[in-house]
């Protein structure tokens, strides 16, 4: 993972260097304006994407596990619910140190709730399957409510929407899995780790614009 850090940092710092030329009236070369960004502009940004990629990973590792009943459980879980931690930790040079183990602890429901998820459609227990999505679903209003109130730049609604379509994606490749439905799990693995880089540029851009002066 800091391996992926550095070459996605490389990577955006090049682009900054040499922006992209567009090709205009025929072989006219014409050089797009672009912002500069600064390194701790470039940093969050990769830092950010860096930890929800994790997420992602994490989350598909532990549901294999499980589902698999293998026997690192315990120590994928331990690693993902970690995760969680990093997340809050990142939002602490911004919101403090309260406000960042909140987000962990809000975090970490968010992966202990679905565990309960994955166990009831694990065991097609229908009741305690409604009960664990609804208390998931409750988790992200929660995760909403906290974040659009912290920074008044993430816009509710939006924010909203992209957590639930996290969990639908979670749930799907969960649903793929089960039914030894491959092709219809990579795709939703695919789909939720592309949703999850676009929610955390969303994140990024929210604190940029709050705290321009830290960049």
């Amino acid at each position: 993972m800091k391996y992926l850090s550095k070459i996605l940092f490389l990577f955006l710092s090049f682009l900054l260097v040499f922006p992209a030329f567009t090709n205009a009236e025929g072989s006219k070369l014409t050089v797009p304006k672009t912002q500069q960004l600064s390194h701790k502009t470039v940093q969050l940004r990769v830092d950010m994407r860096e930890l929800w990629t994790e997420h992602a990973f994490w989350t598909e590792k532990f549901v294999t596990s499980f589902i698999a009943g293998l026997e690192d459980q315990e120590q994928v879980l331990a690693r993902l619910l970690k995760n969680q931690d990093d997340l809050g930790n990142a939002i602490k040079p911004y919101y403090g140190e309260e406000a960042g183990n909140k987000l962990a602890r809000l975090l970490r429901d968010h992966i202990l709730i679905a565990g309960k998820v994955v166990a009831a459609a694990k065991s097609g227990n229908q009741p305690d399957f409604k009960k664990y999505n609804d208390e998931w679903f409750k988790n992200a209003d929660d995760i909403t409510n906290f974040l659009s109130a912290a920074n008044p730049n993430y816009n509710k609604k939006e924010l909203n929407n992209m957590l639930y379509m996290h969990l639908r994606l979670i749930t799907e490749g969960v649903a793929a899995k089960l039914n030894k439905a491959w092709n219809q799990n990579i795709a939703a693995l695919d789909k939720n780790q592309n949703h999850l880089m676009h929610m955390a540029d969303f994140l990024t851009n929210g604190i940029i614009k709050q705290f321009p002066n830290k960049f």
